[in-house]
């Protein structure tokens, strides 16, 4: 059992301050997920050119995380912070010229934009938490400052389904479930369609503000609290840091699983809503499954950093992946309301994977090459923008040698967990041979 403290006394303001800004992006990645649905219907889009929402999104982090970690590297986690809080605003407010000329790129672009500020957070805030205390510990410091991620994205969630798609004209139903958008004219779709791209508008520019607002507190009060990096005084070349990396198995294996992990989050979460419209249940209803999705998640999350101070983290990785696993069979075979509570259980067990791949991955990674190391982490959140719109193709299909395809998609998830179940036990077996 682990009794070294989690935070010294002496880091406890900066975790805290640097630990909020854990549900900032949270909060964007969860409102965002169920604008799939609602720019589908609004639009008048395909299940697989909506998702492209989800390639924007996820695309700027694959664009910006090595830029963002070089930044890093020659400046200051304070101005890489500063920098993406920036970024996260412009984005946010990107979203009123987009809603006014109802471009569905333009927002793509907005989003893009949006997420090249949360590529230098997360490359700032994820490798900061690991250095602030002991390394053994390092792990378990992640899992309780990721714990704060879900509760912006829960406030996303909220947002979402209380706000703004209850709000959506586009998605009204009558008595017999069929939308009443699909039968009104051009123009009466014209009026409709700017009522909810303002709709969907107002919370991105609402959260822009408040990110402008923790820019200022930053830039105001943090000053010899925080470090200029963890490579301060190292000098090591970008060519012998990207030798390191590769020739570190567990890392490297751990980036692929980070893909594999972050591609099955985005799937889960953003396609609940089509696994429910299925089943008849209207989009803000739809979303509340999400919301107790989340809820699980961010409870698990809690106690599975509990856990780790009575079992190795790999192991417990490995054992959640194989859960994850499971209630994915269950989505795919479960035809009915029984999928739907499996696809919801999924979460339970995704809890832990983000920060635990991410805290293995760079657990035997030097100072001096952290920085870069955790930038290809957080870049693997690509696996996020490739593979929903596979998924999306796959639902647009309506079956799938005879099986609906909304559940049918749930095979790409499948994949996904096996492969992080055995990154878990790789990693947990080199663990015990080192020992």
């Amino acid at each position: 059992m682990d009794k070294k403290p989690l935070v010294e006394k002496r880091y406890l303001f900066t975790f805290i301050l640097i630990t909020s800004l854990f549900a900032l992006w949270g909060f964007a990645n969860d409102i965002t997920n169920p604008m799939v649905a609602a720019f589908q219907t609004v639009m008048e889009l395909s299940a697989a050119k909506a998702s492209m929402v989800q390639f924007a999104f996820y695309g700027g982090y694959a664009t910006m995380a090595i830029p963002a970690a070089l930044f890093i590297r020659r400046y200051s986690y304070k101005a890489g912070i500063l920098l993406g809080l920036a970024l996260y605003a412009l984005g946010a407010f990107l979203f009123i010229p987009a809603a006014q000329f109802q471009e569905f790129t333009f927002f793509c672009i907005s989003l893009y934009i949006l997420t090249f500020g949360l590529a230098f957070l997360e490359t700032t805030a994820n490798p900061f938490i690991l250095a602030l205390g002991e390394k053994e510990t390092s792990t378990r410091r992640l899992n309780l400052a990721q714990a704060f991620n879900p509760m912006g994205s829960l406030t996303g969630m909220a947002v979402a389904s209380f706000v703004v798609l209850p709000q959506l004209l586009s998605d009204r139903r009558d008595a017999t479930g069929k939308i009443f958008f699909d039968t009104l004219s051009e123009a009466e779709k014209a009026d409709i369609r700017l009522h909810d791209l303002a709709v969907i508008r107002d919370p991105y520019v609402a959260i822009g503000l408040v990110v402008v607002v923790m820019a200022i507190i930053i830039a105001l009060c943090v000053k010899s609290d925080m470090p200029a990096s963890n490579s301060d005084g190292l000098h090591t070349s970008s060519r012998t840091t990207l030798s390191h990396l590769w020739h570190n198995r567990i890392y490297r294996e751990g980036v692929m699983a980070q893909v594999f992990y972050v591609a099955a989050q985005i799937m889960v979460w953003t396609f609940i809503i089509q696994y429910a419209n299925r089943l008849d249940i209207n989009k803000a209803v739809a979303q509340r499954y999400n919301i107790v999705a989340m809820s699980l998640f961010l409870c698990s999350r809690f106690i599975s950093t509990l856990l780790m101070k009575f079992t190795n983290p790999r192991r417990l990785l490995m054992l959640f992946g194989i859960g994850a696993a499971i209630a994915t069979l269950g989505t795919i075979c479960i035809d009915g309301i029984g999928g739907l509570y499996s696809l919801v259980a999924i979460s339970i067990f995704m809890s832990l994977m983000f920060p635990t791949i991410y805290g293995i991955a760079l657990e035997n990674v030097s100072a001096e090459d952290s920085t870069l190391g955790a930038a290809f982490l957080v870049m693997a959140i690509v696996g996020g923008a490739l593979m929903p719109p596979l998924q999306g193709t796959i639902i647009d299909l309506d079956s799938v040698a005879g099986w609906p395809a909304v559940n049918a998609s749930f095979v790409l998830p499948l994949i996904c967990f096996i492969m992080i179940t055995i990154y878990g036990y790789r990693s947990w077996k080199a663990n015990i041979k080192i020992k």
